[in-house]
């Protein structure tokens, strides 16, 4: 099967990053800060803690962006407070024509936005569908594949958006994608990046908004109560992720690419094929040679395989995680749950997944 997932960036390139990380966070704080869980409250002239205010600097300017913000509600919050900051109840949104991601369908809908669809895969069918549509207020790009066939360029994307309708402004989907690849979306020409701490090992209900003062200005003015503002000691959550995200995430993918070599060779003959896509995170797909992968997975558990997602990459989840195909995954295909499993090896290596794949087949076919 064809497949076409994000390129990775390296593990020399994730500590880079992380060295510019902390060489960023050593121009905001000092050496008594670093060591500190953070502030509490809203401090005058600020209105949030100081601590969340130098976190979302370092954010800022690890993703060379002018401004961020961190926001209530993960990246579900991120998005929908990123699209509140430049539209209005009625207004056009251009997504691309493929199963809205669930969380920013239910954002899309209760603010009420019209939606129109295209095939980001196709750049002529972009230029056509916003020049015929110029009332077109904003667009949101999801960074990672929606679909098995998705090949689109994230920067190909905006940037063909931008030269037909510079007026438009687009805010990505970057869940799954920062800190992985080498550009999120305000780093291609969207005006915003949004996505969730948690999905870099940061606190649960956090999501950072990245990008246009302005924009990121109007977010912060609309969330002046006390009690939406993150809070000092989430932000230094939020800011070791950001520090301990990179390296582990390459590790990862290294395991990836491990995995498909060594089960296309036939290290498990009852495995057909493995190929690795972006669903919505960067996994590892098997396709059975029988239709029992849902036996399998019931299985698995017994063997120290995570049976759930968390948060699909969040701080707790360390043991390897063995699920079914994601949602926009199965809306496509209804049929892949029964031949497919989706692995993720979080922060295992390659012989202990071939081990509870392995375990989990022989228990199955008995």
């Amino acid at each position: 099967m064809k497949t076409f997932p994000l390129h990775s960036i390296s593990l020399q390139e994730a500590m880079n990053l992380q060295f510019k990380i902390i060489d960023t966070v050593t121009k905001y704080f000092n050496g008594i800060e670093v060591l500190s869980l953070g502030d509490l409250g809203v401090v005058k002239g600020l209105n949030k803690p100081t601590y969340t205010q130098k976190v979302e600097k370092v954010f800022a300017d690890v993703f060379n962006a002018e401004s961020a913000i961190l926001v209530r509600g993960a990246g579900t919050g991120a998005i929908r407070w990123g699209l509140i900051s430049f539209m209005n109840c009625g207004d056009k949104i251009l997504v691309h024509d493929a199963p809205i991601y669930p969380t920013s369908k239910v954002t899309i809908e209760t603010m009420g936005l019209k939606v129109v669809k295209v095939n980001f895969n196709d750049l002529e069918s972009i230029k056509k569908i916003v020049s015929e549509n110029p009332d077109i207020k904003g667009s949101l790009v999801q960074n990672t594949r929606q679909q098995l066939e998705d090949c689109y360029d994230l920067e190909e994307v905006i940037q063909t958006i931008k030269k037909e309708n510079p007026n438009i402004n687009i805010i990505t989907d970057d869940n799954y994608a920062a800190l992985k690849v080498e550009k999120i979306g305000n780093q291609c020409g969207a005006e915003l990046s949004s996505f969730s701490c948690f999905k870099i090992l940061g606190p649960e209900g956090v999501g950072i908004l990245i990008g246009k003062k302005e924009l990121i200005d109007k977010v912060y003015s609309l969330n002046y109560s006390g009690g939406s503002q993150v809070q000092g000691f989430e932000a230094m959550e939020a800011l070791r992720g950001l520090i301990y995200a990179p390296v582990s995430l390459a590790i990862q993918s290294q395991v990836n690419e491990e995995l498909v070599k060594r089960l296309k060779n036939g290290e498990i003959p009852e495995i057909k094929d493995a190929f690795l896509v972006n669903a919505q995170s960067k996994v590892l797909i098997v396709e059975l040679t029988e239709n029992i992968a849902e036996k399998v997975l019931e299985i698995t558990p017994n063997y120290g395989a995570a049976a759930h997602p968390v948060g699909s990459e969040s701080k707790y989840e360390f043991a390897p995680m063995m699920y079914r195909v994601s949602g926009t995954f199965r809306a496509s295909d209804p049929t892949l749950e029964k031949r497919m499993i989706r692995i993720n090896p979080m922060r295992s290596g390659a012989d202990t997944i071939i081990r509870i794949l392995k375990n989990a087949i022989n228990d199955a076919k008995k």
